[in-house]
């Protein structure tokens, strides 16, 4: 970021991002998919209580697809904002294209967008929020009107 001010817009932009995003993947039929374990306990420390799915956990990418359009209506696609990331997320999209359910990228994008390139792994968002948060002497907890995250207390990275 350029100064504090770009910092301080920018942290303002993903809390009112987040906000939004709790409760569009908290909907009954919305499921979260990631790359690996660490990208979803880091969601799990922002407040994400709906289902989170790991992408790399042993299994294809048309499996974990298949899984994904049994039972569920909506799936938000949240891959690294990198390169492989990039490439992941339109090979889920190619794969659940054909299924009858919305796939939301949108996310994703708007995220890069706020975060301006200071991110580039979703591992590392809870520890970016906790940060700055404490930088303005508040709670991230009390900024995002979390009473208890459901992956406990949140990482110091």
């Amino acid at each position: 970021m350029s100064n504090d001010r770009d910092a301080e817009t920018a942290f303002e932009e993903f809390l009112e991002l987040w906000k939004r995003f709790l409760a569009d993947s908290s909907a009954p039929g919305t499921v979260v998919v990631v790359e690996g374990e660490r990208d979803r306990r880091s969601l799990r420390a922002l407040g994400v209580a709906g289902p989170i799915v790991a992408v790399h956990r042993g299994r294809t990418l048309s499996g974990t697809a298949a899984e994904l359009s049994a039972g569920n209506r909506r799936v938000i696609l949240l891959t690294d904002w990198d390169t492989e990331g990039g490439h992941l997320a339109h090979r889920l999209k190619e794969f659940l294209a054909p299924e009858a359910l919305a796939l939301d990228l949108e996310y994703r994008r708007r995220l890069a967008r706020v975060l301006r390139g200071e991110l580039a792994h979703v591992e590392g968002l809870a520890g970016w929020a906790r940060r700055n948060a404490t930088r303005r002497g508040s709670s991230l907890e009390a900024l995002l009107d979390l009473r208890d995250p459901p992956g406990g207390a949140l990482p110091t990275e």
